[in-house]
């Protein structure tokens, strides 16, 4: 699970023993995108775990709240994979916007709007006797993701496609054992390799995927769930692989909302052979 930028901190919750940010000074980018970022203050995600580089822009008078990803090397094209992925997705979902991309041959700068809000696991801490309208809110926004016809989306995310990531991110040594959940701490990554494919073969249930949808990723305004970011993963995959990443999070409240999130989505009888696989597949991102 990864905590992502794109959040409007006029109205975030107390911060956790984490400090989320801490205040810098503007980077040096000399590119056309300079006017949109004059006058801002500057402040660095120390949360994110994506590997690129995020900051929020705020403070300027009468101007919205910004957020700039920076990546370099193969993190210039994470960036703009999501940067591709805002443009087709925001026709059916609601996302922040894009007000600038910038891309060279070593550097990607993605400067879009922030969606002002909290977190859904934000939330979920401040107001823990919402828990079941959090959880219904979600899932009528997954099914509306997972609604979109798969012949509109041009981006392949199935397993196949996933797994030859994980294999690669492997045998590169990227893959982050200590922060395995907890029921595989102490796993070599390549006992959690083995473990998972001992799941497979299954049949798949290809829908419109976000492929990191975390509580740390859909936002809530006034109670309502208006919008979600960190679509750098979107595609055609299995729906589970969103159920198991978003059912892992209820985790950390109560089993009483992970059931509930199958049952407001339409699920009588969750596929936990399915549900397992995602969430070992998940421990290699």
């Amino acid at each position: 699970m990864k905590l992502s930028a794109y959040i409007n901190s006029n109205t975030r919750g107390v911060m956790s023993h984490i400090q989320r940010e801490t205040s810098c000074s503007r980077p040096r980018l000399n590119s056309n995108m300079d006017a949109d970022l004059y006058g801002y203050k500057w402040a660095r995600d120390n949360v994110g775990q994506s590997g690129a580089t995020i900051y929020r822009l705020y403070g300027k008078p009468d101007a919205p709240e910004l957020f700039l990803k920076h990546g370099k090397g193969s993190v210039a094209n994470d960036v703009t994979d999501e940067m591709v992925r805002l443009n087709w997705l925001t026709e059916f979902m609601p996302l922040p916007t894009i007000k600038h991309f910038i891309r060279t041959p070593d550097d990607a700068w993605l400067l879009t709007t922030a969606i002002p809000g909290k977190t859904a696991f934000q939330v979920l801490e401040e107001y823990p006797d919402s828990g079941e309208n959090i959880v219904d809110a979600l899932a009528v926004f997954l099914r509306r993701l997972h609604s979109i016809p798969v012949c509109n989306c041009p981006f392949n995310s199935d397993r196949v496609f996933r797994l030859a990531q994980a294999q690669s991110r492997m045998n590169n040594g990227l893959v982050d054992a200590s922060d395995f959940d907890d029921e595989r701490n102490g796993w070599p990554v390549e006992q959690v390799w083995k473990e998972m494919h001992k799941l497979l073969p299954f049949s798949p249930d290809s829908v419109v995927t976000h492929g990191d949808f975390s509580l740390d990723n859909l936002i809530f305004d006034e109670g309502k769930l208006i919008g979600c970011i960190d679509v750098g993963r979107v595609g055609i995959a299995d729906r589970y692989q969103d159920l198991a990443i978003l059912w892992n999070c209820l985790g950390e409240f109560s089993p009483s909302l992970q059931k509930r999130l199958f049952q407001k989505y339409g699920i009588d009888n969750p596929d936990m052979n399915k549900l397992q696989f995602h969430l070992m597949l998940d421990e290699f991102f």
